[in-house]
C-alpha cells in the first residue's frame, strides 16, 4: 500500500485509482471526497483510507477500527468514509471507460 507524491502536487496509489491534487499551498482535494478542501495531512489520511477500502472485499475487525481513527481525523465515520470511496469510485469507473469508434 504504496501512496506516491508525484512533483508534490498529486498523490496517487497503486491501490486505488484515487487521486488527490494540490490546489495552492497546503490545500487538497481528493477524488472520494469532491468538494471538501483538505491540509496535505489531511489527504494522506484520505489516500490512506482509499487504499484500505480497495485491499479489503470486507474488512476486518482490525480494519475497521483502523479505518474509524483514520475516518476521525476527516469528520466522519468508518461507514461513511467507506461509502463515500465506494460511490465515487464506482461513479468513476463508470465515466472513465473509453467510448469505441467504428470506422466506416
Amino acid at each position: 500500500m504504496a501512496i506516491e507524491v508525484v512533483s508534490a502536487s498529486m498523490m496517487t496509489s497503486d491501490e486505488t485509482t484515487h487521486m488527490a491534487r494540490c490546489v495552492g499551498g497546503d490545500r487538497w482535494v481528493v477524488s472520494w471526497l469532491p468538494g471538501r478542501t483538505l491540509t496535505g495531512q489531511q489527504a494522506v489520511t484520505a489516500m490512506t483510507i482509499a487504499t484500505t477500502v480497495e485491499a479489503h472485499d470486507e474488512p476486518t475487525e482490525a480494519a475497521w477500527a483502523m479505518l474509524d481513527d483514520l475516518a476521525l481525523d476527516l469528520g466522519l465515520t468508518a461507514r461513511e468514509a467507506v461509502y463515500m470511496v465506494a460511490i465515487e469510485n464506482r461513479d468513476y469507473r463508470k465515466t472513465a471507460k473509453p467510448r469505441r469508434r467504428t470506422l466506416e
